[in-house]
């Protein structure tokens, strides 16, 4: 029988854990996504196939009007705002659920400021300013035990771990003629 709590599979966590304390390569993943900007008018400008364990799914970005686009599918920072705050709350609900907490409701809320002067160059400030996410939580626990897991997720958490810390990004550019 699965082990789980809060709809997390607390089993496969505590295995992955065991077997990445003795081969580190266990906690490694690797993630690629293949695109196309789309050159027809009226509908997305971005398409890509994402796979993942479970399958595969086509997702499609358009920028905001405001930054060139039609604003007819979520813009890229919506997604990477998406990915930070359902990151952030898959990590709270892992931690709680590792420490045996059970949760009666969790939900999110994220809001982000962004400047994108930068973009349009006209400064050198960053595009986002400050990223807010608070969570609702629903539990029996402690006050205390909730703040140490909402501790643990911002220590954990991959998306805030990419958005905070410095990580390594390489270009290249390949031309066809």
């Amino acid at each position: 029988m699965v082990k789980r709590l809060n709809n997390v599979n607390i089993g496969m966590l505590e295995e992955v854990s065991r077997e990445a304390e003795s081969d580190k390569s266990k906690a490694r993943r690797q993630q690629k996504i293949e695109g196309e900007w789309l050159l027809k008018e009226g509908g997305p400008q971005f398409r890509a196939e994402v796979n993942f364990e479970g399958g595969k799914i086509i997702m499609e970005s358009d920028q905001p009007r405001n930054m060139g686009g039609s604003g007819t599918r979520p813009g890229p920072m919506h997604y990477c705002f998406f990915g930070l705050v359902s990151c952030y709350t898959s990590t709270f609900a892992a931690m709680a659920s590792m420490m045996g907490i059970g949760l009666k409701k969790l939900t999110a809320n994220l809001e982000g400021n962004l400047n994108y002067s930068r973009v349009f160059g006209l400064s050198k400030e960053p595009v986002m300013e400050e990223i807010r996410i608070i969570l609702h939580v629903e539990s029996d626990a402690a006050r205390e035990q909730l703040e140490e897991v909402e501790k643990l997720a911002f220590e954990r958490c991959p998306a805030v771990f990419a958005l905070t810390e410095k990580v390594r990004l390489s270009t290249a550019l390949e031309v066809k003629q």
